[in-house]
């Protein structure tokens, strides 16, 4: 997680931002990294990517939030264009079922 925030010192970015919330969910759990996935969501600098919507349903699973998390394991489906990415997303989406 240090490394992330110095990263993010460095080379500021919101990629940076979302692979340091992964670290934070691994550390400190999943809701702290859900904050802050949400944060970044409302500042639109992810807008159209489906990296933050995979992160996000990734954190709902780990919350039994599984409503919310096939959701937006499904829009990260539709913004994915690698067919492969794409099909992992919608088994996971469809394994909440």
């Amino acid at each position: 997680m240090l490394l992330y925030e110095a990263l993010g010192r460095v080379a500021p970015s919101p990629v940076v931002e979302l692979n340091r919330a992964v670290a934070v969910a691994m550390t400190s759990g999943p809701q702290q990294a859900l904050c802050m996935v949400d944060e970044l969501a409302a500042s639109g600098r992810l807008s159209g990517s489906y990296l933050l919507p995979s992160v996000r349903g990734e954190l709902l699973v780990r919350l039994g939030r599984t409503a919310e998390a096939r959701a937006e394991l499904e829009l990260a489906a539709r913004l994915c264009r690698n067919a492969r990415e794409r099909s992992v997303l919608l088994r996971k989406a469809a394994a909440l079922e």
